[in-house]
């Protein structure tokens, strides 16, 4: 950008004031005449003249001088203003050019730096150029691969249409299976409830309640003081029946008088052979009624040393193959809730373990039970049927594992004394229950029930346990129980008005589950020892009265 700079014009430059120029002085000529001579000396008249001539022209001179010193006056005092006027031009020029100089340095300065600016932006101008040449190098690659971008998209378009025509296709043969599968589920819901009811009228022709008889095999140290099973036998074509033989000598002499055999039958009778996976198989069925909506109680009834506890729980270094019927029948209501689970149902399982001794319940999932905190059995409301035990510790369980774990500490807390027939004898019943609900939302079902698993007490005569003391009492408190669950299950069975069940805490507890609304099956445990063999007759019979019984049929607690 270019300033015009502002420099004085031409009309005010100082010029020089011109001065007038002074008359030059006549030196005093010779007195001469007029005509120019000289005079002579003696006419002084001519000389006067001369001189008066001289005067006037004088005169007139200083007259043209006067006039010519005033112009002169005027003229300088015209320049002394003209000076002044001037001065003041310089000094505002003056003024003027610093400034413009200023503003010249400032535009050098911008001009520096547009200069620097321009060369930046030139090499901006270059690399944007290298940059535009390469991206019209991956324009043109990027127009070559939209081109068989578009190729390919059209022939995804075109795929594209005969996909959907088939998915249309399959939609409608979706349609038609999903109609075909309703009617499947439908077909499958009639069948499993028809299935449950052809299981349960099977379990229940077999009577409602079961009685199977086991027997133990003999220990290592029992084999040395016993040579065999001679008194024990096991008809081959007959797995039901077992038959107990005593040899009676003569009162006159020890002539042998004969053997005196005891017949026996029950639903089943397994052998020292018989493994715990065998005696499962054959009450399988029966858990299974359990998940069917049936209350169901199975418990091991035997004289003290007969192998309850193995049946039940297992032995203490439990394994897949001696696992109990208590950990084998967990396994099996959830393996079997699982199975149910695409069918629509759903399940929630609670557990408790408790023992029953000297008539007083005990929590087994507790380690120390909090002083004052006595447990008692209440009815869930006044219009309820349902028992319950408010401070019992009920632990709601997902898992077979889970359970197992609470089985463990329930076996860790058990009462254990020394009696003269066992020396690791249990002086409690204990009863594992499980309560089992389920719902089929889509079929609008609710069911309830409770799978109870009871080992009892041992039972064995006041004579032959030489019991004292405490023992003693043990030992009548145990009896008098076992006693009880007879005399109910007699009473139900003879349909009595009343049935006894608050004589002791064991059926009080169980009466839900002992009652003809449930499936009860009842393992005789069997010594094998021969000095037991009264024990074993006592129990027998006692268990061949409770497989006489015919309480009712069963019905689950279904909505």
């Amino acid at each position: 950008m270019t300033h015009a700079l502002p420099f004085p014009s031409a009309d005010v430059v100082r010029r020089p004031v011109p001065v007038a120029a002074a008359p030059k002085m006549a030196a005093p000529a010779l007195a001469a005449g007029n005509d120019g001579k000289k005079r002579a000396a003696w006419d002084l008249k001519g000389q006067l003249n001369d001189m008066r001539t001289k005067v006037s022209s004088y005169k007139d001179k200083v007259q043209r001088l006067d006039g010519e010193n005033q112009q002169l006056k005027r003229q300088l005092q015209e320049q002394v203003v003209q000076n002044r006027e001037l001065s003041s031009q310089v000094s505002t020029l003056s003024s003027a050019l610093h400034t413009c100089q200023e503003q010249a340095r400032q535009r050098l300065h911008e001009v520096m730096e547009l200069s620097d600016l321009k060369q930046q932006l030139e090499e901006q101008v270059t690399s944007h150029r290298r940059t535009i040449g390469q991206l019209e190098g991956t324009k043109r690659d990027l127009s070559s691969l939209l081109e068989t971008r578009e190729v390919t998209l059209k022939l995804a378009e075109e795929g594209l249409a005969q996909r959907e025509c088939e998915n249309k296709e399959l939609r409608g043969q979706v349609t038609a299976q999903l109609q075909v599968m309703t009617q499947q589920e439908e077909r499958l819901h009639h069948l499993e409830m028809e299935r449950r009811r052809l299981h349960n009228l099977v379990q229940e022709l077999k009577g409602n309640i079961r009685v199977f008889c086991r027997v133990r095999p003999l220990l290592a140290w029992e084999k040395e003081r016993q040579k065999g099973l001679e008194h024990l036998h096991f008809p081959l074509q007959d797995n039901k029946a077992l038959v107990l033989s005593k040899v009676e000598e003569s009162h006159v002499g020890r002539d042998r008088k004969g053997d005196v055999k005891y017949d026996f039958s029950f639903d089943q009778v397994f052998s020292p052979a018989c493994s715990q996976e065998e005696v499962f198989e054959e009450i399988a069925l029966l858990v299974q009624s359990a998940l069917d909506g049936y209350h169901v109680c199975i418990f091991a009834y035997g004289q003290t040393g007969s192998g309850k506890t193995y049946t039940m729980e297992g032995p203490d270094d439990m394994s897949p193959e001696t696992m109990g019927m208590i950990p084998r029948a967990v396994q099996q209501v959830f393996q079997g809730a699982r199975e149910l689970e695409p069918k629509g149902w759903q399940y929630r399982f609670t557990a408790n373990f408790l023992e029953i001794y000297n008539e007083s319940l005990r929590d087994l999932l507790v380690g120390r039970p909090e002083r004052g905190a006595e447990l008692e059995i209440k009815r869930v409301s006044q219009s309820s049927e349902e028992l319950h035990v408010p401070n019992l510790r009920y632990v709601p369980v997902d898992s077979e594992d889970e359970v197992l774990k609470l089985l463990r500490t329930a076996k860790a807390n058990r009462s254990v004394a020394k009696t003269a027939l066992n020396d690791r004898s249990s002086r409690s019943h204990s009863l594992f229950q499980l309560r089992i609900e389920g719902w089929n939302r889509s079929r609008d079902l609710h069911s309830v029930s409770v799978l109870s698993l009871v080992d009892l007490a041992g039972s064995e005569r006041l004579d032959k346990s030489f019991s004292k003391g405490e023992r003693l009492r043990e030992t009548q408190a145990i009896n008098t129980s076992l006693s009880t669950l007879g005399l109910v299950i007699m009473a139900l069975s003879n349909k009595e008005p009343h049935i006894p069940y608050r004589n002791s805490k064991l059926t009080y507890l169980l009466q839900n589950s002992l009652g003809g609304n449930s499936k009860m099956l009842m393992f005789v445990n069997i010594s094998p020892l021969e000095e037991n063999l009264s024990e074993s007759l006592n129990s027998l019979r006692f268990a061949s009265k409770v497989n006489e019984c015919v309480i009712g049929t069963a019905q689950a607690n279904r909505k």
